[in-house]
């Protein structure tokens, strides 16, 4: 979501800015702009749409100054377009902001009352003129920007600039994630580690209620209470180069081609491949008294979620609740002491799931987090943490973040397995090794992109699609149908291949494409049952499974589709990667912007 950044420098700001937003676009963003100081005075250049517009804009209209703000604005209050884009600025103030003011209305009634004149249909605004209202009533910019932040209610990060004032930027971070780095002869500001890579590897995060004064060498920085604090340095591991697309037509393509590479790193860092052992983390709780295990993400990362209780009910047997966190934070649930509670989010900034990491705290829980980003507000927040090292994923449409989590998850349920003694030895060497063969059977399954993208030109002409799994493909048809919608904008909803019967069926007909995932397990034979009521009624069958079960199907299926054949504890891994390659090239083949898709966002920083 939306990105902030901030320099107070010794050189011109502006292309520096630009450059840093550049590498948060994977964030999804509707608009962009940035505000520097000039001799003192505040200037602005805004654009709608793409970074590029915003380049166009400075080539034509550059802006000088060596201090500024800028940001990559996702639409919540007000149109996506030029007028509402951030920097918002008055006389004497401009304001960059991450988030929502959840009492923006009644501040912004009271600050028409007393004079002040809008500009824009956005909650943000509403920082500016209120800063600019405690600088007219006598306070200096600092206190009144403190001021300011006290009225403010809801999740925000902020960064402030202010005319007359060239050595100066105040932030501030209420729920939001916000980040200082430390250069040379400069300082500055971000929304993420990975976005000042480039100037620095040396960051502090700001803690929750913290409030900031950044200067060209120095940063103090202030608790909510007023206090000043000392935050650590960090040096941060987020890489110094822009990401770029490789050989690749979008980032999504690029990330799902890694696949095998980065899954490999994952299990290099847990397995041994040796001693055929699972090799976690130092822990600091004993996995074999854990009651019970309670999952939480959002999206793609909860379908990962719901694959992994399969496999800790049936090799750890604990039993495991899946929650999205938009939900349990609201429901108060239940939790038994010393029970575990584990996080899943690509980012590590999901607003809706820290939330529900912090009641999980407060109820007694250990948390645990399996994140991309190690220096995230989620992963801090964590007594344990479970890297996925998949490297930085762009593409909103998550891919290779989600088979690295599937990856981490499978090795923390053989690991709790071991733990409670559920599996031997021997069991957890067989599981090892068919891990082991993850990446070559992925690289397999890479193999049949020349027939999914013709496929896709048929799948590009339907309206509805349905999916259908059952056992750990289930979510794997969820998340199939979730990457369709997510890119292609066509209609798709996953089932439960038994659920089939209970109502889907009424929207079988020859215009309904029908994508299978059924490879040769246990379940094979119930699911192409289902399969063939599906086709009993005209409808298009697209089979996923592996040469046992493209045989035992026959011709029933109009296309299928093969899988390597692997072992069914990591089937789901594997069966994955049909189902991205066709979500891929039916949005190519309808011509939508893959990587960054209408309304969607990478990182969900609000609720």
């Amino acid at each position: 979501m939306c990105g902030i950044i901030g320099v107070v420098g010794n050189e011109t700001a502006s292309p520096i800015i630009l450059e840093a937003l550049k590498r948060l676009e994977y964030r999804g963003y509707d608009s962009a702009g940035i505000a520097t100081l000039l001799d003192g005075e505040i200037a602005r250049r805004r654009a709608e749409g793409k970074l590029s517009n915003l380049e166009s804009s400075l080539r034509s209209e550059p802006l000088e100054g060596v201090i500024g703000i800028g940001h990559t604005r996702w639409a919540t209050h007000g149109a996506p377009n030029e007028r509402n884009a951030h920097p918002h600025v008055t006389d004497d103030v401009a304001i960059v902001h991450n988030g929502i003011i959840e009492n923006f209305r009644e501040l912004k009634e009271g600050l028409i009352a007393s004079g002040a004149s809008f500009q824009t249909d956005t909650d943000s605004e509403v920082v500016a003129h209120l800063i600019s209202a405690q600088l007219n009533g006598g306070l200096k910019p600092v206190e009144a920007a403190k001021a300011a932040f006290d009225m403010l209610e809801g999740a925000f990060a902020l960064g402030v600039l202010f005319q007359g004032e060239d050595d100066l930027i105040v932030a501030a971070r209420r729920g939001s994630p916000l980040a200082v780095g430390y250069g040379d002869g400069a300082m500055y500001l971000g929304s993420d580690a990975f976005a000042l890579a480039p100037m620095t590897n040396r960051v502090t995060f700001l803690d929750d209620g913290d409030w900031a004064e950044i200067r060209q060498t120095s940063v103090t920085i202030r608790n909510a209470s007023g206090d000043i604090v000392e935050r650590p340095v960090k040096i941060t591991d987020a890489s110094s180069q822009l990401v770029d697309k490789g050989n690749h037509r979008h980032f999504m393509a690029k990330e799902i081609f890694e696949q095998p590479e980065v899954i490999g790193h994952t299990l290099g860092d847990y397995i041994d491949p040796m001693t055929e052992t699972v090799r976690l983390p130092h822990l600091p709780f004993d996995l074999s008294a854990v009651p019970k295990i309670t999952i939480i993400a959002c999206g793609t990362a909860s379908y990962a979620a719901h694959v992994a209780k399969y496999w800790f009910e049936e090799k750890a047997r604990i039993s495991v609740e899946i929650d999205i966190a938009s939900e349990f934070r609201y429901r108060e649930a239940a939790l038994p002491d010393g029970g575990l509670a584990v996080f899943i989010s690509q980012s590590g900034e999901t607003a809706d799931t820290h939330a529900a990491l912090t009641y999980c705290r407060e109820q007694g829980q250990h948390i645990m987090s399996i994140v991309n980003v190690t220096e995230s507000t989620i992963a801090r927040a964590s007594d344990a943490i479970l890297p996925t090292f998949a490297g930085p994923e762009i593409g909103v449409a998550s891919t290779k973040a989600f088979t690295c989590q599937l990856t981490v998850l499978a090795i923390l349920a053989i690991a709790t397995g071991r733990a409670r003694g559920t599996i031997s030895e021997s069991e957890e060497n067989q599981l090892v090794r068919s891990l082991l063969e993850v990446p070559r059977h992925v690289s397999s399954a890479l193999g049949h992109t020349e027939k999914l993208e013709e496929l896709s030109h048929a799948l590009a002409r339907a309206r509805d699609v349905l999916y259908l799994g059952r056992g750990t493909n289930y979510p794997i048809a969820l998340e199939g149908a979730l990457k369709l919608k997510e890119i292609s904008y066509i209609h798709a909803e996953g089932y439960a291949a038994g659920e089939l019967k209970h109502g889907p069926i009424a929207l079988i007909d020859e215009d309904v494409p029908v994508i299978v995932i059924a490879p040769s397990d246990r379940l094979f034979d119930k699911t192409v049952s289902n399969m063939q009521e599906v086709i009993a009624r005209g409808g298009k069958v697209l089979l996923i499974s592996d040469a046992q079960g493209i045989s035992k199907a026959a011709d029933a299926p109009w296309e299928d589709v093969e899988l390597p054949t692997c072992d069914p504890f990591v089937q789901a891994i594997v069966a994955t990667i049909p189902v991205q390659l066709l979500a891929y090239y039916t949005a190519v083949a309808k011509g939508t912007d893959v990587d960054q898709p209408r309304n969607l966002a990478k990182s969900v920083t609000v609720e």
